[in-house]
């Protein structure tokens, strides 16, 4: 079921449980705009109370990912006061990576490229499969900016250190195949194939079990435990959770029989 919020945003919502999110607005190679910002919150709401939800896939329209914030704003200089700026940008942030705070895994199909904010949404996805030709970059001090969208925490997260100081000291480019190498994406595939390679990997995610796949996000987020005791100490509630779903039961029985698994968030 297709739904538009907005011209900027579409939602496919499929029966499998994945939602598919396009960023549609391909004249302005999917700028954040304000009118794509507020379809934002709208469908990050809506897929928060869905608990039918197994799986998000976030891609854009046309031939880029998302150039990013839309900053022409900026360009006057009666822009605002610090204090101004700093709470519009903070709102700016939190609707937008508030992706992050689903409960369900979300995967990033950068079908082109995705540039500043535009790339930071897509590190705030779980998983990321690239164009091998798409660039990936953080231009923010070529144009006189500090980087924003917690570019300082997401890069370092998903690349590591090494990586992000270059691409955020530099504002290097980085193509999708040599993202893939580093590990800034988990695979590069051609531009074709992006939105496949993106969605079959989000059906292998929705035949999963709802409850044991939410709860191993949960152990994961924000860069996993603070060491083995806290693993353990997560793990050995998380699992007797599981245990006692019928899921789990459907899933040893499955196994048994042979068959694939028909689970149902139960």
């Amino acid at each position: 079921m297709s739904e538009k919020l907005s011209d900027a945003l579409l939602v496919d919502r499929r029966s499998d449980g994945i939602a598919v999110l396009t960023l549609n607005d391909p004249d302005r190679r999917n700028a954040m705009s304000d009118e794509m910002t507020a379809a934002w919150r709208t469908a990050i709401a809506t897929l928060r109370a869905d608990a039918g939800l197994r799986c998000v896939v976030l891609t854009g329209a046309g031939s880029a990912f998302s150039s990013g914030g839309d900053l022409s704003w900026l360009a006057d200089k009666n822009a605002g006061t610090v204090p101004a700026l700093r709470d519009r940008m903070l709102e700016f942030y939190r609707t937008w990576l508030a992706i992050r705070d689903l409960e369900v895994p979300t995967v990033a199909a950068l079908n082109g490229h995705a540039v500043g904010a535009g790339l930071c949404l897509a590190l705030a996805c779980d998983l990321r499969y690239a164009a091998e030709d798409a660039k990936l970059l953080v231009p923010f001090t070529a144009l006189g900016l500090h980087p924003g969208m917690a570019a300082t925490w997401l890069l370092p997260e998903v690349a590591g250190l090494p990586l992000a100081r270059e691409m955020l000291f530099t504002g290097r480019a980085v193509t999708g195949t040599e993202a893939a190498s580093s590990g800034l994406v988990n695979r590069a595939v051609p531009r074709d194939r992006t939105l496949a390679e993106a969605l079959s990997v989000a059906e292998l995610i929705a035949a999963q079990a709802p409850i044991a796949t939410r709860l191993t996000k949960v152990a994961l987020s924000a860069g996993g435990h603070s060491g083995m005791d806290a693993a353990l100490r997560w793990e050995s509630l998380a699992q007797p959770v599981t245990m006692t779903s019928r899921d789990m039961l459907e899933g040893i029985t499955a196994q048994r029989e042979r068959r694939r698994p028909e689970f149902t968030g139960e």
